[in-house]
């Protein structure tokens, strides 16, 4: 079993790489061989055992960059890689060139290579949705993305979808909500804020929120995005039905809760660390986003999302525990 990983080098390209030496196989097949890309080369795991690993740095968006990397015949590639919210809002030519030139490069050097059989498995977002929206969403709902990156993953959403029908691919979009906790430091995400609010006063450190404590999230722990992504890998062709997208199963939860939560597991002294400046640009994007959805088919195959969300701030404790 060959699998490729884009955007390896993240957070949760990481954790998937750890997850999938971890299991050893997918779908009963042992894991073989491992290729990790990003822009920069990705961290080459501390012990891999008997699968091959291969790390590689490769600007995704220039011409034969998937050549190298398909003639391997993957079976499974999680695309992973992309520029995010607010940096694709910011450069719209990058957000293009990668979010969708890039994924639309993957699939004709599939179509090229005969690649018929391979899982092609994109992490898409709750930003495709937008506009006036009815108060619960399901996988059907009309994609009204109010962002260039929604934009983008809709589009490549409804390609890999086509490539599917075709038979070209074997395609599977999972849509994420809002994770959190994500670790690190803030990124260029317009949702990065999510993370800070929490992350940084667990830490002792001072973060800031840029939107209205009413606001409500659709939210995910790492955790269970990086389960999600593995058995996105072991779902049945057939089972999937004649649209590859949907999202999964995450909590609503709004900003006053979120932190709630947080002093409940930091004390009031960690919730005091949080600050209130707003940022009209945040807002606009982040409010375009629903918060409430029905994920009947996430479910139905088999993917589970977190218990609550005191669940999600305890278990970032305990991953910031065990170092």
């Amino acid at each position: 079993m060959h699998i490729l990983i884009t955007g390896a080098a993240g957070f949760l390209g990481q954790r998937l790489v750890q997850a999938l030496l971890a299991k050893g196989e997918v779908n009963g097949q042992p894991l073989s061989r491992l290729t990790l890309v990003d822009q920069s080369t990705p961290p080459h795991p501390h012990d891999a055992g008997q699968v091959a690993v291969t790390s590689t740095a490769r600007d995704l968006t220039e011409e034969g960059a998937w050549d190298a990397l398909l003639d391997g015949a993957p079976d499974v590639i999680y695309h992973l890689a992309a520029v995010v919210s607010s940096a694709a809002e910011a450069d719209l030519e990058l957000g293009l060139a990668v979010n969708f030139d890039a994924t639309r490069a993957l699939l004709d050097g599939c179509r090229q290579r005969g690649l018929a059989a391979t899982r092609v498995i994109m992490a898409s977002s709750v930003a495709v949705y937008g506009g006036e929206l009815p108060e619960v969403l399901d996988d059907m709902t009309a994609l009204r993305p109010q962002s260039s990156y929604g934009s983008q993953k809709a589009m490549c959403e409804l390609l890999i979808n086509d490539y599917s029908r075709r038979g070209l691919v074997d395609g599977l979009v999972l849509r994420l909500p809002t994770i959190v906790i994500r670790p690190g430091r803030p990124n260029a995400a317009a949702s990065s804020f999510a993370s800070s609010i929490l992350r940084e006063p667990l830490n002792g450190e001072a973060a800031v929120c840029p939107v209205p404590t009413e606001l409500e999230l659709f939210v995910m722990s790492p955790g269970k995005v990086v389960q999600a992504l593995v058995h996105g890998a072991e779902v049945a062709a057939d089972a999937l039905g004649d649209f590859r997208a949907f999202m999964l199963p995450g909590i609503s939860v709004s900003v006053a809760a979120m932190l709630d939560a947080l002093e409940r597991q930091g004390g009031a002294q960690a919730r005091d660390l949080v600050s209130f400046e707003p940022d009209e640009r945040i807002r606009a994007i982040v409010e375009s986003w629903p918060g409430r959805f029905r994920t009947d088919k996430a479910e139905a195959l088999g993917f589970v999302g977190d218990s609550d969300f005191d669940a999600i701030v305890a278990a970032f404790v305990e991953d910031q525990a065990a170092g």
